[in-house]
């Protein structure tokens, strides 16, 4: 039987949570439509003042998209590496890597498979930064759980590939 998402990141206290049964967690979202195929998205657990919503639009390659506005393939390919980056952080803090740097580059690819539109592939390319070259198994070990515990990448039927590139911070 595998580790935990709790046993993985928060260590001890996972034995407290795992005793107790995780309650269903809801996420809320609200999607307007203002002209065209372009909206405007909001959460009202975010969206206290009005100015936390993120403009959505059909992707420039489909009929009458809209360049430069955030669509829901880039947004599926963002909750995917966006759930890495935070895996990453928590399991890193658990199992105190010192690290000085974090980015994610993420590919996400569209595909008609049998007449449907699928988005068939992410490809993540984590980029850590590490003080010490001491920290590069540690780092990879980190980046391998981190992508075994996301649940956005085992909520989704699309493949994941991780490319993970570990560097040495340079000394000033």
């Amino acid at each position: 039987m595998g580790v935990s998402f709790f046993e993985c990141c928060y260590g001890e206290i996972a034995t407290d949570i795992k005793q107790k049964e995780m309650e269903p967690h809801n996420y809320h979202i609200v999607v307007n439509w203002n002209l065209d195929r372009k909206g405007v998205m909001c959460s009202p657990e975010l969206n206290q003042n009005g100015s936390n919503c993120i403009e959505v639009a059909t992707p420039p390659e489909f009929p009458k998209g809209i360049p430069g506005i955030w669509s829901p393939e880039h947004l599926f390919t963002a909750s995917v590496s966006s759930c890495l980056m935070t895996s990453f952080l928590a399991i890193a803090e658990n199992f105190k890597l010192e690290f000085v740097d974090f980015s994610c580059p993420a590919k996400g690819t569209l595909e008609q498979i049998d007449g449907k539109l699928l988005m068939t592939t992410i490809t993540l390319e984590p980029r850590v930064v590490v003080k010490d070259d001491k920290n590069r198994a540690l780092a990879e070990k980190v980046l391998q759980k981190s992508e075994n515990v996301c649940l956005i990448s085992n909520s989704i039927k699309s493949r994941v590939i991780m490319k993970s590139k570990i560097e040495v911070a340079e000394v000033v």
